[in-house]
C-alpha cells in the first residue's frame, strides 16, 4: 500500500519521536514539533506512537492512496477533505482506495500530523525516520515531499486491522469514520490564552529586568523548526560574561547579545554558549510548535514541582486514551 503526493504543501516531511543517543556526536534530535498531537494521531489508529507520520506546516498537501487506508489527523485545523467532503478530526477514518485527502490554509495553529495505521516504511538512519533537513538525514531523501513523490506504508497491527474491519462496516462514501472522539479536550493544549511557562534557567539571574508578565512577545517571521525568535522586549544582562558551551535541552531561552530571546526547538543545536534564561516547561512545547510567526505570546515562571505535575497529568491522560481506543474498537 502507499501513498502519492499530488501537492506537498509549504513543509511536508516525515518525521516520528526523534533521533536520540547521538546527541553527543553533533546529531540533532528532530522529531515532531508537536510531540503530543503526533503521538495522539498514532494512538488513535492503533500504531506504536512512535511510529513515522506526516508533520504539516501553514498549508497541507493533497494526497491520494492506492488502496483502502485508516488515518487519523491531529493538530491544527487544515479543513481535511475527501474528495470535496469534510473529513473529521481526532479519531480514526477509514479512506477508501484512489480517494484524495486535500487541505486548505490553515485555520488555527500552525502543525497537523497525518498517521496512516502500520506507519510510514522508509529506513531508519540512527534509529529514526525524522527528516532533518539541514543535513539531508532520514525522513524521505532527507527532504521535504514533492510533488509526485510515493511514500510505501507498512502491514497495519493486528488492532489496526480490526479496526479497519470496523470502519468498513460502516457504509459511508468517500470514507467511514469511528463515532466516537477521545474523552480528554486535547484541543484545550492551545489555548493562546495561557502564557508560555518556564523553569528558570542556569544563568537566570544575570538578567536585570526580568519582570515578563507585563511583556508581550512577538514570533519573528525568522523562526523556524530550529527555535524560535522572539521580538517586542529586550532582555539585558547586568554584565557581559564569557560562558562555555553547554547541553541545550527543547525549550531552551538563550538570550544572544541583542537581546531578542531564542526559543529552541526541535531541530536545535546540541550545544549553546548564549545565557540562558529559562527553560520552557515540557506540557508547553506543544502550545509553543501551534504558534507561527507573528503570534504574541508571554513567558511567566513556574517551579519545577508545578511543570511535572502537569506533565504526569497530561501523560496520564495520554496512557487512559490507549486504554480507550482498546475499549472502543473491543465494543464498535
Amino acid at each position: 500500500m502507499s501513498i502519492h503526493i499530488l501537492k506537498p504543501g509549504l513543509l511536508t516531511t516525515v518525521q516520528d519521536m526523534g533521533r536520540y543517543g547521538f546527541q553527543k556526536y553533533g546529531v540533532v534530535v528532530s522529531g515532531a514539533m508537536d510531540s503530543v498531537a503526533a503521538r495522539l494521531a498514532n494512538i488513535i489508529v492503533g500504531n506504536d506512537e512512535r511510529e513515522a507520520l506526516l508533520e504539516l506546516t501553514l498549508t497541507g498537501p493533497t494526497i491520494s492512496f492506492s488502496k483502502d487506508a485508516v488515518i487519523s489527523i491531529c493538530g491544527a485545523d487544515f479543513s481535511p477533505q475527501i474528495n470535496g467532503e469534510k473529513l473529521p478530526m481526532w479519531r480514526p477514518v477509514l479512506i477508501h482506495a484512489q480517494s484524495v485527502l486535500q487541505f486548505s490554509n490553515v485555520k488555527e495553529g500552525c502543525r497537523a500530523y497525518i498517521a496512516v495505521a502500520g506507519g510510514i516504511d522508509i529506513p531508519l538512519v540512527m534509529g529514526s525516520r525524522s527528516t532533518y533537513i539541514r543535513a539531508q538525514i532520514g525522513g524521505f531523501k532527507g527532504r521535504a515531499l514533492k510533488r509526485e513523490d510515493v511514500l510505501q506504508i507498512k502491514e497495519p497491527s493486528g488492532f489496526s486491522a480490526r479496526l479497519t474491519e470496523k470502519l468498513r462496516q460502516v457504509n459511508s462514501s468517500p470514507f467511514s469514520a469511528a463515532n466516537w472522539t477521545p474523552h480528554y479536550n486535547w484541543r484545550k493544549l492551545y489555548s493562546k490564552n495561557n502564557p508560555i511557562r518556564f523553569i528558570r534557567g542556569p544563568q537566570y539571574e544575570l538578567f536585570s529586568n526580568k519582570v515578563l508578565n507585563e511583556h508581550y512577545f512577538q514570533i519573528s517571521p525568522q523562526s523556524d523548526r530550529m527555535g524560535y525568535r522572539l521580538t517586542g522586549h529586550i532582555l539585558s544582562t547586568i554584565e557581559k560574561t564569557e560562558l562555555f558551551s553547554e547541553a541545550v535541552p527543547i525549550g531552551t531561552i538563550q538570550v544572544p547579545p541583542d537581546g531578542n530571546p531564542i526559543i529552541l526547538m526541535v531541530d536545535r543545536q546540541t550545544t549553546g554558549g548564549y545565557p540562558i534564561l529559562g527553560i520552557v516547561a515540557s506540557v508547553d512545547i506543544p502550545v509553543l510548535a501551534q504558534m507561527k510567526p507573528g503570534d504574541k505570546l508571554k513567558l511567566k515562571e513556574i517551579t519545577l514541582e508545578d511543570a511535572e505535575k502537569e506533565l504526569i497529568e497530561r501523560e496520564t491522560a495520554l496512557q487512559l486514551l490507549k486504554q480507550t481506543v482498546k475499549l472502543v474498537i473491543g465494543e464498535m
